[in-house]
């Protein structure tokens, strides 16, 4: 329950980090993810099983600021957490290889679909533009970010799932 309760201010300051400060420090126009990453870390996370809820939180505070509709973000990042949660269970054993590669795979979905949603919303982009200046600048920040992230929520995870031992 508490993890729950920590998940709203957790959540409006990393939106608050990220609309401030994040977004005035652009790669070529591409941006780190702060949410994206810390869902991933979260979702990642053995002892943790409340990570679709943390989820919808993380959608829900980023729609206020995003350009995005909140239909577009809550099913891309449902869509990130599911392919997140099942590599969890089933293939990655080495938790800092998976957070690589789920950022990489997040942050390509999420880029994909927020893509997908402008050209359906009538807005004309280029692919090869939209994949050279926000893309791939976004994937390379992301993934630079993705260690000191996962450590963070690492640390968050244990205080609040504490590892018990039997006696």
């Amino acid at each position: 329950m508490i993890a729950l309760l920590l998940a709203f201010p957790l959540f409006a300051f990393l939106v608050i980090l990220q609309s401030s400060i994040v977004i005035m420090t652009p790669l070529l126009q591409g941006t780190a993810d702060l949410i994206l990453l810390t869902m991933v870390a979260w979702t990642l996370q053995e002892r943790v099983k409340v990570y679709w809820q943390w989820t919808i939180i993380g959608a829900i505070f980023l729609s206020f600021v995003s350009k995005s509709s909140f239909i577009v973000i809550l099913s891309v990042y449902l869509l990130v957490t599911g392919v997140v949660a099942i590599s969890r269970f089933k293939i990655w054993k080495a938790p800092y290889l998976a957070m690589w590669a789920m950022t990489f795979v997040g942050t390509i979905i999420v880029h994909g679909v927020t893509l997908a949603g402008r050209w359906l919303g009538g807005v004309e982009i280029p692919f090869l533009q939209a994949f050279n200046l926000i893309i791939l600048p976004s994937l390379l920040i992301n993934l630079l970010l993705a260690a000191p992230v996962y450590a963070l929520v690492r640390d968050l995870a244990n205080w609040l799932f504490p590892l018990e031992i039997e006696v």
